[in-house]
């Protein structure tokens, strides 16, 4: 039976150095994402956008910028989450930028233990995330998400699912890592996680490098995708506020998605940075929506496999 996805809309850019990712969500709407996956037989909600505080568009304080908005932003989120996945619900956050998977993992995780699920994460991204506020050069927080979920941050957001750390590093996996600060390099490799970075994914394509980040998955693993739009390469994805030239092209992105699709594992999602005021008249949020059709099944042909 085909999941009920809810559309839940994180309409800000408080975590973010540059403004405009706030107008994300309703970008994804006007490039028609749920039409799209009702053609595809869906049962679509859109919940409509969450409230939080405006972005005081402050300088960092003690490594942070803006706070307790972002925490605010995030229990947001948290709630919404935990509360689409309790009714049996696929959650599908639309941002925003990328702070909120802070909320939306927490929110996974926690549904996870209560549910005595295995949690894998599937963050694609050009960037690692992995920032804290002795590392960060910004103060931006939308760099620290993966950090603080492991358990490196602030109380306010380390302890939003109950339980510090929300994951264990050992959950997730990163595919398409190009843009990793010098710091934050050595903290990645101290805690060891899982990078398929940008070269792994020259060398040994994209099939493998989703074979191998998807291997040990079962009946009992609860998948959830984290998608940075900053993930594709920039020349198909202009509208990001941090674009990094090299990333996957249009098709390996499709091959990415499909096999995610191919394990019918997914059960959360997440649709973060897309920035509408740096697009070409929405090319962007198309082209995340076509992407978004594959990761729920759509394909050229009828598979026999």
């Amino acid at each position: 039976m085909k999941p009920h996805l809810q559309l839940i809309g994180g309409p800000t850019d408080i975590g973010a150095g540059t403004r405009g990712a706030s107008m994300g969500p309703e970008a994804l709407r006007v490039a028609g994402l749920q039409a799209a996956l009702e053609r595809q037989g869906m049962r679509v909600t859109d919940l409509g956008n969450l409230g939080g505080p405006a972005n005081p568009w402050q300088a960092p304080v003690n490594g942070y910028r803006h706070l307790a908005e972002v925490a605010a932003w995030n229990r947001s989120v948290h709630d919404a989450v935990y509360a689409a996945l309790g009714e049996g619900a696929l959650p599908i956050l639309l941002g925003g930028d990328h702070c909120l998977a802070i909320g939306s993992i927490s929110a996974v995780a926690r549904h996870c233990r209560r549910n005595n699920k295995a949690l894998r994460v599937l963050w694609l991204d050009a960037h690692t995330d992995f920032n804290t506020d002795a590392l960060t050069p910004t103060g931006n927080t939308h760099g620290m998400p993966v950090a603080v979920l492991c358990g490196h941050g602030p109380a306010e957001l380390t302890g939003l699912g109950g339980t510090v750390p929300a994951m264990d590093p050992a959950s997730i996996r990163q595919i398409g890592i190009r843009s990793v600060d010098e710091g934050e390099k050595r903290f990645v490799r101290q805690v060891g996680l899982e990078v398929f970075d940008m070269r792994y994914i020259d060398e040994m394509g994209m099939k493998r490098t989703m074979e191998a980040a998807l291997a040990g998955l079962d009946d009992n693993t609860h998948v959830h995708v984290s998608f940075d739009v900053d993930f594709l390469d920039a020349a198909i994805a202009p509208g990001v506020g941090t674009t990094v030239k090299g990333g996957p092209t249009y098709r390996e992105a499709q091959l990415c998605m499909e096999m995610i699709a191919d394990t019918g594992r997914m059960a959360s999602l997440d649709v973060m940075e897309l920035n509408p005021a740096l697009d070409v008249r929405n090319s962007t949020a198309e082209v995340a929506v076509e992407l978004i059709e594959s990761l729920f099944g759509k394909s050229t042909l009828m598979r026999r496999y």
